[in-house]
């Protein structure tokens, strides 16, 4: 599935002009409040219509202004999970799931509400109401009516955010299992760091309306100089790595990676599973010599591959650890006490605590 966009649309005094290609997999819309993110999944739907351009799902093309195609949202074939799940209050679980398979296209194949069922846990609240389920068991019955509906594409507009942190974690996992078995591509609208890691093949960097970057998420996930305008997102380093040891006691999990291995702490994942990690760089600091009797667990050998320019006393600096390029920020000046400069030998410290990471599913 390709999902091709470039549209334009005014709304009031903001303007929203986004043009991008996604793939399977999970692509994020990710940006700041405001950016335009859930105007772009509304226009996806069919929900908002553009001003101009032309929206295309595996060839079709579901709007294009200049030939007057603006193909009902029913007959676009996605799926659309809300930030509230918008369930029928008067209807079970049951009854709100089958409800979708009246806009599905496809005849019901034999077991498929069963394996949606048991793939999102819903088997002990298909008698239940709405108003009887809590955020997170709502969420999962929203994804589930989508999933039924035959799409072709699913939109997960900031489905999180009305969640506590436990029950974010819990419906994680489930999309997390969309992604990895289900095989639909989503569009995963977020404002936050730590869920476009760990869920993302793909990032679309929105600000103030349009598409600052687009790529694989370890690239836009990791460019320092995308910083600006985007909120809280600051840059630094995803790596994908592997878990080779688990130490119950301390719960810290040891990660394998091209450039050597990484402490880490409260990894839910068994010995051989591939999971992605983010290293802010801000956490990352820089020695000239291996230091001795230090809290923090993680010290990288690797060499200096470039020094960014001074931005408000701060410099971005690039570390090449085998195949893998970890970024640290520091002042202009411990750069310039340092000596830091292209081809230096040095020790990167990280803290295992600071390191954000994801499941990306079986090897």
């Amino acid at each position: 599935m390709t999902l091709k966009l470039a549209i334009e649309r005014r709304l009031g005094v903001f303007r929203l002009k986004a043009a991008f290609e996604a793939g399977e997999g999970v692509t994020a819309l990710f940006g700041p409040s405001g950016a335009g993110k859930t105007s772009v999944v509304n226009a996806i739907a069919g929900i908002l219509r553009p001003d101009l351009g032309r929206i295309e799902i595996d060839g079709e093309a579901v709007f294009d202004s200049a030939r007057d195609i603006d193909v009902p949202t029913p007959r676009r074939r996605i799926g659309y999970v809300f930030q509230e799940g918008r369930l029928f209050p008067h209807l079970n679980v049951r009854q709100n799931l089958r409800y979708s398979l009246l806009f599905s296209r496809a005849p019901e194949s034999p077991g498929h509400f069963d394996r949606v069922v048991e793939l999102l846990g819903l088997a002990q609240l298909l008698g239940r109401r709405p108003g009887n389920l809590s955020g997170g068991e709502k969420q999962r019955v929203a994804i589930g009516r989508a999933l039924l509906s035959d799409p072709r594409l699913l939109l997960l507009d900031e489905p999180l955010a009305a969640l506590d942190a436990h029950r974010k974690s819990e419906i994680l996992q489930y999309i997390e299992l969309l992604r990895d078995e289900v095989r639909i591509p989503i569009v995963y609208v977020s404002h936050v760091v730590e869920e476009v890691v760990r869920l993302a093949d793909t990032v679309v960097l929105m600000s103030e309306g349009e598409v600052a970057a687009s790529g694989a998420a370890e690239e836009i996930m990791g460019r320092p100089d995308l910083r600006l305008g985007t909120g809280a997102f600051e840059g630094g380093t995803v790596i994908d790595a592997k878990v080779i040891e688990q130490d119950m006691q301390y719960d810290l999990a040891t990660l394998a990676f091209d450039g050597g291995a990484l402490a880490v702490t409260n990894v839910d994942a068994l010995i051989g599973e591939p999971v992605r990690v983010r290293i802010r760089a801000r956490d990352v600091s820089i020695a000239l010599e291996r230091p001795q009797r230090i809290s923090i667990q993680n010290v990288l050998q690797g060499r200096i591959a470039a020094v960014g320019d001074e931005r408000g006393g701060i410099v971005d600096v690039s570390i090449g650890i085998g195949a893998t390029t970890l970024r640290s920020r520091i002042t202009a000046r411990a750069a310039r006490q340092l000596g830091l400069a292209p081809g230096l030998d040095v020790y990167a410290l990280v803290k295992a605590v600071s390191l954000d990471r994801r499941s990306v599913g079986p090897a």
